[in-house]
């Protein structure tokens, strides 16, 4: 039997979470896939190595993702305060205010240059859409 060769759509949700192209959704967006190396964790292929999208399509292109990145802090801030309030509550009479204030403030640092990263890829998503003929319009 010979191997099917299917074509289909990945998932726009986990494309964007795993940085991949809007375009084609199979292309690295960054270079390195690890986001804590520090020195190059920001830096882009300049065109999608799968479809050939160019990755900043104008100069300044990603000033909005301060917004996008805003929103990601904020939705993951909520999600602690709710998942804090549920398991372990709040009162006025102890400090645990302020423990999830520390807590939450120390998962922001350490998710930051993920935040960064999907930010990105969020933003590139919102303006570059999937083209099911990718494959007829690149050319090497």
């Amino acid at each position: 039997m010979c191997a099917e060769k299917t074509d289909h759509k990945p998932n726009l949700i986990l494309s964007v979470l795993s940085n991949k192209c809007p375009r084609c959704r199979r292309g690295d967006l960054y270079q390195h896939k690890n986001p804590y190396r520090l020195g190059s964790f920001m830096k882009m292929n300049e065109h999608c190595p799968v479809c050939g999208q160019p990755t900043e399509p104008e100069t300044g292109f990603y000033f909005g993702t301060g917004y996008v990145s805003y929103a990601l802090s904020i939705a993951l801030s909520v999600a602690t305060f709710v998942a804090w309030y549920v398991l372990l509550g709040f009162s006025l009479y102890d400090s645990r205010l302020f423990w999830w204030l520390g807590i939450n403030g120390a998962l922001l640092v350490i998710l930051q240059p993920i935040l960064m990263r999907v930010s990105r890829s969020i933003w590139l998503a919102f303006f570059v859409y999937y083209d099911r003929n990718w494959r007829l319009q690149y050319k090497v």
